[in-house]
């Protein structure tokens, strides 16, 4: 039974695309008086046609199926005025015009059969579909229709099948698969992403966040990086204020490093926002050591750090040729190197987002500056290394 209602809602996704895209090219075809939009007029009624047998067993489709009567009477109207008397100019120039604005309400007609499948589809998700293949395509057909842009009537739609609580109920589900939970996490950022006056508020109400962070999943941490990224300082400090905060420090020791790098991520964008209390909890709690140590690991910078013939005998840090060769070598394999050392340069991609971001005041921003600094020469195993990774960013500035 379920899988012959997939079957039925496939064959009426694809029809309404291809009337859909028909549509647009009648809207080209219709509106100057040089063109002929009898061609692709006869092609969307004939789309029309071969999908008859779908259309019939939708209720719903009666108002597009309307239009379309009223496109093949306009048809015959056009096919009344060939002659090039003035009369049937003008005639043939006012159905033009007709035909284009029906084109117009047929193509806005056949997004809201679209919209009205994809949210249904998004019910069923939640009480009937058993199948994660199923429930995967459902998630990205509704991910890809938020993504097209904010839209008042799909909006409302989405509100009022209560599709926000569909997917925190998936994602705060542990017995949904980590595919389906990673799923769900891209489409509430696009839900945010959508129209964030009214999908932060319910975000920033969820268990949400503490899903994304238990689930452990490197996807999901990315989710939760780009939630930071669009709501800002209210997220962070509902995470600071449910004691997030460590449990996001504590994934920079993960066996993968995958969730090693994306709880990075996740720090990285907490910097750029968070108010000073948050930034301070944060380093308090032994994050600049913590990246020292990844930076100085065989996914950081140990291999500019693993010749130490780079460096003058007075440790002022002069770089040899040598160095400068393997530094364009680096160059060169940008993203190779993004790949396999997410941790190149780590405390300046933390310290970078605090001088220029958001949260803080220039006086705090000094502190802080200060601080990193203070703990970087204590936790760095050698002044060599203490340099290099002051050189970054700091080396150039009054504070350092």
């Amino acid at each position: 039974m379920e899988q012959a209602e997939v079957k039925n809602k496939h064959s009426l996704l694809s029809p309404l695309e291809a009337l859909k895209n028909a549509c647009k090219s009648l809207q080209n075809n219709s509106f100057f008086i040089t063109q002929n939009p009898q061609p692709a007029i006869e092609a969307l009624l004939e789309l029309h046609a071969q999908a008859g047998n779908i259309f019939s067993t939708y209720p719903n489709l009666s108002k597009l199926s309307q239009l379309l009567c009223s496109l093949k009477t306009l048809l015959q109207n056009h096919r009344t005025c060939q002659d090039y008397s003035l009369k049937s100019l003008l005639r043939r120039q006012i159905t033009n015009y007709r035909i284009y604005q029906l084109a117009v309400a047929i193509e806005a007609e056949v997004q809201a059969c679209i919209d009205r499948d994809c949210v249904q589809n998004l019910v069923r998700v939640s009480r009937e579909i058993d199948s994660e293949e199923e429930k995967l395509r459902v998630l990205k057909e509704f991910e890809k229709r938020l993504s097209q842009g904010f839209d008042s009537d799909f909006q409302e739609l989405v509100l009022k099948a209560k599709g926000f609580s569909i997917l925190e109920s998936l994602l705060c589900d542990s017995t949904c698969s980590k595919r389906i939970r990673e799923q769900t996490g891209l489409c509430i950022v696009a839900l945010v992403r959508f129209n964030r006056n009214v999908f932060v508020g319910l975000v920033l109400m969820s268990p949400i966040v503490q899903s994304l962070i238990s689930t452990a999943s490197a996807c999901l941490l990315q989710v939760l990086c780009s939630l930071i990224r669009l709501i800002k300082t209210p997220l962070i400090d509902e995470i600071e204020l449910d004691g997030e905060i460590p449990r996001i420090l504590s994934l920079l020791s993960s066996e993968d490093l995958s969730i090693q790098a994306a709880a990075l991520d996740c720090i990285c964008e907490i910097a750029f926002s968070g108010r000073k209390e948050v930034i301070e909890a944060m380093i308090d709690q032994g994050l600049i050591e913590k990246l020292v140590e990844l930076q100085r690991s065989i996914h950081g910078d140990n291999f500019v750090m693993s010749d130490q013939e780079n460096w003058n005998e007075n440790g002022s840090g002069v770089i040899c040729e040598g160095s400068v060769e393997l530094g364009a070598k680096r160059g060169c394999e940008e993203g190779q190197i993004s790949r396999d050392r997410p941790f190149a340069s780590c405390v300046a991609r933390f310290a970078v987002p605090i001088e220029v971001g958001e949260g803080l005041n220039q006086r705090e921003r000094k502190e802080f500056k200060r601080e990193i600094l203070r703990r970087v020469r204590e936790a760095s195993a050698s002044e060599a290394e203490a340099a290099s990774v002051v050189a970054e960013e700091y080396c150039g500035t009054d504070d350092a």
